[in-house]
């Protein structure tokens, strides 16, 4: 005998808008749920099992009574000058599944007598980019001219992400929630957010942003670190939102990338975008906003040749598919640095390789193979 289950309409229909579909629209591919609202027919618990996967919800929060009150766990800035107190149920459950990840590496370190990071934080208190900066370099044992010595910006991108990890700063990139395809995080809502920790700090940079854009988001989390203060962003038009930190952070990421003294040097010889990017080993786009900020272009230049640019990365995407190495994807999903700790703490039995599937969103045969052979 099948098992029913006596379960409030309300938390059907809570669970079908928080998933972000249309009620009409659901009942239109389930026709039992029609049903279980009109309270003709009660679902059985596989039933509600399924309906508590397509909701993307665990099965338990169905049997409660009424919604659990979900805050957004840090501040979410929007470009056109807002602050969302809310987020798409993809972006949500991204930053919760961080926190995890987070909580666990922190506890771990903890246990193992790591030391807080000293840079985390440092400059709470301050606005002074040049200083922030110069610290950032020296933490990460840069100097000032370091994308001189790459011959694309995507060399000097990777080679960038190396130090951060190597400091202690996991960098995690990713365009889905965990592995599922089907659970695609939309850069026009999210560019990315950073998670500060003094001895875990997390850095997500949303992995189906265009590349050429991404090594902005990255700095401006970095930055975020420095002064201390956890965000997300959607970073439209790569234009901060109207806050302070904002502000500072993206002047911190501006500075760090292409220092403005010596962009006005090369900028006077050779007023080009192409080439100015070509001499910093940054994108063109990161190379406009910064001719932007410094009143070289104006906005209306800026904003159309930052249309024309993303269109034709667009078609560049779209003709480069979704393929790719599963496992290399793993890695950047996961970074190098966690995924090392991970595997550290199953072989010394610090954690359960229960756990450690659910930390890495890796299970079975596809876990094993990972960490054997691919960090």
């Amino acid at each position: 005998m099948k098992t029913e289950v006596n379960v409030n309409t309300n938390m059907l229909t809570w669970a079908i808008t928080r998933a972000g579909y249309e009620l009409q629209t659901f009942n239109d591919k389930y026709p039992n749920l029609r049903k279980w609202l009109e309270g003709d027919k009660k679902p059985t618990v596989r039933q509600l099992e399924d309906f508590s996967k397509k909701v993307y919800l665990p099965f338990g929060f169905l049997l409660l009574q009424e919604p659990p009150k979900e805050k957004l766990p840090i501040p979410f800035f929007r470009t056109n000058n807002t602050k969302a107190t809310t987020v798409s149920i993809n972006v949500y459950d991204t930053i919760l599944l961080i926190q995890q990840r987070q909580d666990w590496l922190r506890n771990y370190l903890k246990d193992n007598d790591f030391e807080p990071l000293t840079y985390v934080g440092k400059f709470r208190n301050t606005n002074n980019v040049s200083e922030i900066v110069a610290d950032i370099r020296q933490v990460l044992a840069l100097p000032e001219n370091w994308a001189s010595n790459f011959t694309t910006w995507q060399e000097a991108q990777d080679h960038l992400v190396l130090h951060i990890e190597d400091k202690g700063i996991i960098t995690t990139f990713n365009g889905v929630v965990e592995n599922n395809g089907y659970r695609k995080i939309p850069v026009e809502e999210c560019r990315g957010f950073v998670l500060v920790d003094e001895m875990a700090p997390f850095m997500f940079i949303n992995n189906s942003d265009y590349k050429s854009a991404q090594i902005f988001t990255i700095v401006h989390e970095l930055a975020h670190i420095w002064t201390g203060h956890s965000a997300g962003f959607d970073f439209r038009s790569l234009q901060p939102a109207n806050d302070p930190v904002e502000i500072l952070c993206d002047k911190i990421a501006a500075e760090f990338l292409v220092p403005e003294n010596t962009f006005h040097i090369v900028w006077s010889n050779t007023p080009n975008i192409k080439s100015v990017a070509r001499f910093f080993k940054v994108s063109e786009i990161v190379i406009a906003r910064r001719a932007l900020d410094t009143n070289k272009i104006s906005r209306q230049e800026f904003f159309a040749f930052y249309e024309e640019y993303s269109n034709k990365e667009f078609i560049k995407k779209e003709n480069q598919g979704d393929g790719g190495n599963f496992y290399a994807t793993v890695r950047k999903r996961l970074s190098i640095t966690f995924a090392s700790h991970i595997n550290n703490a199953v072989k010394s039995g610090q954690l359960l390789y229960r756990d450690a599937y659910k930390l890495t969103s890796l299970k079975g045969d596809t876990f094993h193979t990972f960490f054997t052979q691919h960090i």
